[in-house]
């Protein structure tokens, strides 16, 4: 099993600096998958009520032999349940669903501007913080200026923004905010398109210099930015692989290679015009 390094959040919780994507992991392989990665050393676990598994990952908490308070679970708020009450009410969905006591780290999945509902939302997730059914509270795909509006109506900063990060989109104006207001950034999709990036030739080489495959140099690459990457497997062996990240570490130079490769987003998820309910 992989000891996995961890970050302090400025909320004083910490969080793996690694840990595993759930999306479309579900049914009893879901169970399985999960469970696999629990014992590989995976102890953060990213989920959310629109992935329709929370029922698995939290069957997969409470069946493991890992201790639960040794596991970081994380969900999201979908779309269609902005605004205050029914914040709260989607929490309770989701804790149902998962079949445990508490939530460690509660996002709001995407900010949908047009609806204007993010910061009574966000007031909503502090409430249950307060409450201590949620841990810690962030975000994902939010930008600067509505972190901004967070921060300065709430005076609460999140924790975590998760974010579409990869060589592809390195986002390095969006990491330079977070550093500056002690965010932690979560890197979703950092694999990006897994088989075109891990056969590049950038990649490859350094890869062949170091020993280790072209995934685990797009990982290290993620943590050496200080971003934590949540990679999705369902295989052990490749979750094996995932984790294996913090035993070499890339130069300066290599850094910048894999950076270079940057061209845009690829999934077309621009948080002032993408809409998910």
């Amino acid at each position: 099993m992989t000891s996995i390094p961890t970050r302090t959040l400025h909320d004083g919780n910490v969080i793996p600096a690694i840990g595993l994507g759930t999306y479309k992991l579900t049914g009893d392989e879901g169970i399985a998958a999960v469970r696999s990665a629990l014992d590989a050393g995976y102890r953060l676990l990213d989920t959310a009520l629109n992935y329709e598994n929370e029922r698995e990952v939290g069957e997969a908490v409470r069946s493991s032999t890992v201790p639960r308070a040794e596991v970081m679970v994380t969900t999201k708020l979908p779309g269609r349940h902005h605004g205050f009450d029914e914040t709260l009410s989607s929490f309770e969905q989701s804790l149902e669903n998962l079949g445990l006591e508490y939530v460690d780290l509660y996002l709001i999945h995407w900010p949908l501007p047009r609806i204007d509902k993010f910061v009574d939302t966000w007031r909503a997730m502090i409430h249950l913080r307060e409450q201590d059914v949620v841990r810690s509270i962030g975000v994902s795909n939010f930008t600067e200026e509505q972190l901004n509006r967070l921060i300065g109506e709430t005076g609460v900063t999140p924790v975590v923004n998760q974010i579409e990060l990869h060589p592809r989109f390195s986002q390095p104006s969006m990491r330079a905010f977070h550093d500056r207001h002690n965010i932690v950034t979560q890197s979703w999709s950092p694999l990006a398109r897994r088989n075109e990036l891990t056969n590049e030739p950038i990649i490859t080489e350094i890869a062949a210099a170091h020993g280790v495959t072209s995934t685990q140099v797009v990982l290290r690459w993620h943590v050496q930015l200080g971003a934590v990457p949540i990679p999705k497997s369902a295989t052990p062996a490749r979750q094996r692989e995932n984790l294996d990240v913090f035993g070499f570490e890339l130069s300066e130079d290599e850094m910048s290679r894999v950076s270079s490769l940057e061209s845009d987003r690829l999934w077309g998820g621009d948080p002032n015009t993408h809409e998910e309910f």
